[in-house]
């Protein structure tokens, strides 16, 4: 299945600049020594933000349903500006007050 409403998901600016991509962040820096090796840099998050896009064309997997909304799921490969690929898993809410998915993460996964 895909994520519902998978045409007007959100990926912030916020979350990618100062989260995954950021070499500061308590937690992010892990996943931005990652992406670094893939050639995303913070200052052009937009080029991650587009290819985080191309995930929502995938199956997605429903998960817990928490507090706030329902979790997704969805797993592939991403391949960076340097030329490296990685399999990534990407998690995604839909909230209760909403009807379009939210990015919230992505890590090294295996298949």
């Amino acid at each position: 299945m895909k994520l519902p409403n998978h045409e007007n998901a959100v990926i912030s600016q916020e979350k990618l600049q100062n989260y995954l991509l950021s070499k500061t962040h308590p937690i992010g820096r892990f996943k931005a020594s990652i992406f670094n090796e893939l050639g995303y840099r913070q200052r052009e998050w937009a080029k991650l933000q587009t290819d985080l896009k191309r995930f929502l064309e995938l199956e997605a997997d429903e998960k817990e349903t928490t507090a706030y909304g329902q979790k997704y799921e969805i797993r592939g490969n991403l391949l960076g500006p340097s030329g490296k690929s990685i399999y990534l898993i990407t998690a995604w809410i839909v909230l209760k007050t909403e009807d379009f998915p939210r990015f919230i993460t992505a890590y090294p996964g295996e298949r």
